[in-house]
């Protein structure tokens, strides 16, 4: 199957998932469970796919079977809040036996709406400071799930960004400054940017038109590179951002290995996949029983720094052995 047919297979097999037939329950005799999803992307964005088909993999793991003993339904709210406010309420009517959501975005609207059924997230940096759960060791409400990371691997991404170009002077920082994540990240960037010598710019990420904006006007400025922190918005415009950085030959640092797979020159962060796959080993705990607040918050296992020679071939770049060393893969 080709990778447009693929795509459409999976619009169709997840995009409809709300209307799931429920013949199966009659047919198997087992009892389905419903299992609410709530992301903020688009359907058809590949790198969620991959995150789903885990996810699904994960639950496959655990003795569930999308058809013969659970059902999704699924919602793609993207990363506007009047959209994610009006999917988490649709979620929560649906009375699922547990909802599943992916970062920080999404999580106030799904307690806003609901204190009472359980909810596994993955990919929020600090559910504590948020107000999502009481602690890490006893989440204590509807909720539990896995961390994105530490505010402070900002200032790694920038530490990261001054080993590939020593000269860098002005960093344009990418960032959502209506969330908490944007002002963590960019908090811990600030912190070792003056003992580096290095002057900052942060730019929001709500608009197209103010990435373009941003990135070309300070490109053009001699000794400036750009950090990309992690945000719902910053993966929905990665093509624009990855594009504008190669047009102006900017060295640039991103959150996640997938910025690199698409162009990208460096990243170093968690894996994106490998929560999903885990947050369906804690679903199967609820389902059977447990209580989200007795399951504790539990963080990354592993960062991977990636590097893409193509992209620093085409930047005029040496990225250095030292970082090359450390490097978990890299593409050629």
């Amino acid at each position: 199957m080709s990778e447009p047919m693929q795509r459409r297979a999976f619009i169709t097999l997840f995009g409809g998932a709300a209307a799931w037939p429920l013949a199966a329950r009659a047919q198997q005799g087992e009892r389905v469970r419903r299992i609410g999803v709530l992301l903020p992307a688009a359907a058809n964005d590949p790198e969620f796919q991959a995150r789903i088909r885990a996810f699904q993999q994960g639950l496959e793991q655990s003795g569930w079977s999308i058809g013969r003993n659970i059902q999704l339904d699924m919602r793609w709210a993207t990363p506007d809040a009047a959209k994610i406010r009006q999917q988490a309420a649709e979620l929560v009517a649906l009375a699922p036996d547990v909802i599943f959501t992916t970062g920080g975005s999404t999580m106030p609207a799904l307690q806003q709406a609901t204190r009472t059924l359980p909810i596994v997230f993955v990919q929020v940096p600090d559910p504590v400071g948020a107000g999502f759960v009481d602690s890490l060791a006893r989440p204590g409400g509807n909720a539990t799930g896995f961390t994105q990371f530490e505010y402070g691997v900002g200032a790694k991404l920038l530490e990261l960004l001054r080993e590939i170009l020593p000269g860098v002077k002005r960093v344009i920082v990418l960032r959502d400054p209506a969330s908490p994540d944007g002002i963590g990240q960019f908090a811990a960037i600030q912190s070792v940017g003056p003992s580096l010598g290095v002057e900052l710019r942060p730019i929001g990420v709500r608009e197209p038109g103010e990435i373009e904006r941003a990135i070309t006007t300070i490109a053009h400025e001699p000794g400036s590179g750009l950090i990309v922190t992690a945000s719902g918005l910053a993966i929905l415009h990665r093509e624009l951002i990855i594009t504008l950085a190669t047009r102006h030959r900017l060295a640039a640092v991103y959150p996640y290995r997938f910025f690199v797979i698409d162009g990208g020159l460096i990243s170093y962060g968690p894996s994106s996949v490998d929560p999903y796959r885990r947050a369906a080993g804690y679903i199967d705990r609820i389902l059977k029983g447990e209580k989200p607040g007795d399951l504790p918050v539990q963080a990354p296992t592993k960062y991977e720094l990636v590097i893409n020679l193509k992209t620093a071939k085409a930047l005029g770049l040496e990225i250095p052995s030292s970082v090359l060393a450390r490097a978990d893969e890299v593409i050629e």
